[in-house]
């Protein structure tokens, strides 16, 4: 295996997964957004897309597919390029389209947005390079921007730094594997499917101070909270649905593992938690369901158990026998394994990168941030949180009709005291 930053080298245990499961049905994509102050310059934009994407080699890549696992390689074609902005968000990914960039740029008015192929980096990765494509396009525009790591916005003029496209992952396996078994089957929020490709986004601002206090009323953090909400809408959900048998609410909320394993990587570097609430136990107050949630993060947050969880999925990649099976014949496993361990137990994903910070030169220039989750396997909805100054920006997305999941998020922020200005693609 040649080593990251060569001709090419291996994906991380998690874009390997994510090359495996990529199809017309499942988008493995992510968008961040930029709302600026002024409209966009297209060619300035350009001309940082052009002058940032030499100091990112992780993301200067195209995927190959070769007789028993995918691979990256340095990508030599042309792009890639600023496109005006798209109806439908985060269409799914194909390898051998668009010169096989896997990750785009778009425009529109006085938004700014990137998009980004999961194998390729996570969250915490992709908005260090936000940051910095965001700074370049300021200088571009007139407007000096210094460099720093303390901000995340990287200096185009230097080296890429060896840290930054480790497999650390495969630095932190330790020896203790995590068990191994399966997860109960949880609610799965399915809705009427709309036709392909149609991804319906729905975002909430909100004052960030405001739901900081919320949140702190009930001795949690936001995540906790906005997760608790989550969980509470889903519970009511399935209620009103009168199932047979109700079934567990669960969430997959990812962590990001740099706080507890240090490491500069821009590549997959986080592991996923799931609090449930199992209504057959009983009828849950919403404090208790806060409750529930900040004790099961505080539990299960840990470095031992989360080392123990992606050692697991390290050793599952590294298995000799694994290697030896044919991509053809490894992807439908890697498919139907997906869908066992990781769409059948969670009812939806819940994300929070945090907060985008930057230098006080790149503030006045910036309204607010945005986030939003491509289709899941199912006709589901997910949501994502990032906060930007005293805003915090929340995204429904999904293939479904049904609009209940985002109107019952949002009514109950109201409910609490906690005021919501929402947009919608919807009409």
């Amino acid at each position: 295996m040649a080593e990251p930053g060569g001709s090419w080298y291996r994906l991380d245990s998690a874009g390997q997964l994510y090359s495996a499961i990529q199809s017309d049905r499942y988008s493995a994509i992510y968008r961040f957004s930029a709302m600026m102050t002024q409209p966009v310059d297209p060619a300035a934009l350009q001309r940082a897309v052009d002058r940032i994407m030499p100091r990112f080699p992780g993301f200067r890549v195209r995927i190959r597919r070769g007789l028993f696992w995918y691979y990256f390689e340095p990508n030599q074609a042309p792009g890639p390029f600023v496109r005006e902005d798209i109806l439908n968000p985060c269409p799914p990914v194909r390898f051998g389209q668009d010169n096989g960039w896997l990750v785009r740029f778009y425009h529109y008015r006085c938004r700014i947005s990137i998009e980004v192929f999961h194998a390729l980096s996570d969250g915490g990765g992709a908005m260090v390079f936000f940051r910095s494509l965001l700074a370049e396009y300021l200088r571009q525009t007139g407007i000096p921007v210094p460099c720093g790591r303390r901000f995340g916005v990287l200096d185009p003029d230097k080296p890429p730094r060896p840290g930054e496209l480790e497999d650390a992952y495969s630095r932190y396996a330790g020896k203790k594997k995590g068990r191994f078994g399966l997860l109960p089957r949880a609610y799965q929020n399915l809705g009427t499917p709309e036709p392909f490709y149609t991804l319906h986004v729905t975002m909430g601002f909100v004052p960030l101070d405001q739901l900081r206090a919320k949140a702190k009323s009930y001795g949690a953090s936001i995540t906790e909270y906005l997760a608790a909400i989550f969980i509470r809408v889903l519970l009511d959900k399935q209620e009103r649905e009168h199932p047979r048998r109700l079934m567990p609410v669960a969430l997959a909320i990812p962590i990001n593992l740099r706080g507890w394993f240090p490491s500069e990587t821009l590549r997959n570097f986080i592991t996923t938690v799931r609090p449930c609430i199992d209504p057959t136990l009983g009828e849950y107050t919403f404090p208790e369901i806060v409750a529930q949630v900040r004790y099961f993060m505080k539990l299960h947050i840990n470095r031992q158990e989360m080392q123990a969880d992606f050692t697991t999925k390290v050793r599952f990649a590294e298995n000799r026998l694994l290697q030896l099976i044919p991509v053809a014949l490894k992807n439908p496993v890697l498919s139907w394994n997906y869908q066992i361990l990781g769409t059948r137990p969670y009812t939806a994903t819940f994300t929070n990168p945090g907060s985008f910070d930057v230098p006080a030169e790149m503030r006045p220039h910036i309204k607010h941030m945005e986030v939003v989750l491509g289709q899941a396997t199912v006709p589901r909805t997910d949501c994502a949180s990032i906060s930007y100054g005293n805003t915090m920006e929340i995204t429904f997305a999904g293939t479904q009709k049904e609009t209940d999941t985002e109107r019952e998020f949002f009514r109950f922020l109201v409910r609490e005291g906690i005021p919501v200005k929402i947009e919608s693609d919807r009409p």
